[in-house]
């Protein structure tokens, strides 16, 4: 079998680069989030050092890390437990869409774009990053804190809406007409109810078909079938993360102790190639040129997501600290943002140079922020 010295080469130079920046990040007590955008967006189109021969394992490896962290965060609660709160913040969904959707509505109403331009800006400002944030809950050793599941179901609950709104956005985006974007939404939509119906009810059964004493044959079963899982998502146009997270609140107990176990070394490696495939998709000169209007709609998003997050927080009796680290938690947007961005930028690109400069920003400041917002000072200031 041909192996390339240069991909070979490239990657573990970039993992080191990741290790090193990633420990002096944890050093002073901060996720390595930020640092390993930055490194992706130093690397990539346009940057100061292409890595054009990892190019295609960062590419590929980027999805198995979105499905990875949200397998993982779906282990550590039952899906009866999240069904019940799911349901419970389902005026905080309403809340967040109104919040969050209409600055980008009102950038693109300004701007003087058409109503397609102005759908796509909203869903940008709209939509959390699942990836950044199930990585940032886990960093700052929040999983267990009484504020994350207010988080989680506002995320599932963001998923759920792109499962709507994604198949409607992309036909528009391609000159389709309303009908054919009417009914793939109707058919994501109720691909995703029926799987979420299928783990509330049956989801109990799936933990004995994939348990084994053995953890290759654990890991390889596990892994498979929420690879799988996410797959039929993506191809119904619903999230491959909400997928892969539904099959981690089927397991439970002992399969899932084991299950966080083997995986887990495997989620951190493909979760760092997550967050340097967002840098490397950004060209560096992209950001420039509508920075300014992008960093004030940042700082206008992120105070709305900060009330969603507190709003939700509040609904579930939780303190006003923990309310703070629920708002920052949700600011950082990424992988829908760019999926956006992606459909509108070769016929927009004025939109596409915006929406990229803006998913930057709040993607680098979003982790920033809820590492020092809401925390004790002493903690937030110790090294630890």
């Amino acid at each position: 079998m041909q192996v390339s010295e240069a991909l070979l080469f490239q990657l573990g130079a970039l993992l080191v680069t990741l290790a090193v920046l990633g420990a002096i990040a944890r050093r002073f007590a901060l996720s390595p989030i930020p640092v390993y955008l930055m490194v992706g967006l130093a690397l990539g189109n346009g940057g100061i050092l292409p890595v054009a021969a990892a190019d295609g394992f960062i590419i590929t490896g980027a999805p198995i890390g979105v499905v990875l962290l949200l397998l993982i965060l779906g282990l550590e609660f039952s899906v009866t437990e999240f069904a019940t709160s799911m349901r419970h913040h389902l005026p905080s969904a309403g809340a967040d869409i109104i919040l969050n959707a209409t600055p980008g509505a009102a950038v693109g109403l300004l701007l003087g774009l058409d109503g397609v331009a102005i759908l796509g800006l909203a869903g940008v400002t709209y939509i959390s990053s699942s990836g950044v944030i199930a990585r940032l809950l886990e960093d700052l050793g929040r999983l267990g804190n009484r504020e994350t599941p207010a988080v989680l179901s506002v995320l599932v609950l963001e998923d759920f809406a792109m499962a709507a709104y994604l198949p409607l956005f992309s036909v528009l985006a391609s000159g389709g007409t309303w009908i054919d974007a009417v009914a793939g939404t109707v058919a994501a939509v109720g691909a995703l109810v029926a799987a979420f119906a299928a783990s509330y009810y049956w989801g109990h059964h799936v933990g004995r078909l994939v348990w084994h004493p053995d953890s290759e044959q654990l890991l390889l079963r596990v892994l498979g079938g929420t690879l799988i899982v996410a797959a039929m998502a993506e191809l119904l146009h619903a999230s491959a993360a909400v997928g892969a997270f539904l099959v981690g609140l089927t397991l439970t107990g002992e399969t899932a102790n084991r299950a966080r176990k083997v995986l887990s070394p495997l989620r951190d490696l493909f979760a760092a190639i997550f967050f340097l495939a967002i840098g490397l998709s950004v060209a560096p000169k992209e950001l420039l040129s509508a920075f300014p209007i992008a960093l004030a709609l940042a700082v206008v998003t992120a105070a709305t997501k900060v009330a969603t997050g507190m709003y939700a927080a509040r609904r579930d009796g939780v303190a006003r600290r923990g309310q703070l680290r629920a708002g920052t938690a949700l600011i950082a947007r990424g992988e829908f943002s760019l999926i956006i961005v992606g459909l509108i930028g070769t016929s927009i690109p004025e939109v596409a140079a915006l929406g990229t400069s803006y998913i930057f920003i709040v993607a680098i400041a979003g982790p920033v922020l809820a590492r020092y917002v809401g925390e004790p000072l002493a903690s937030a200031t110790s090294p630890g």
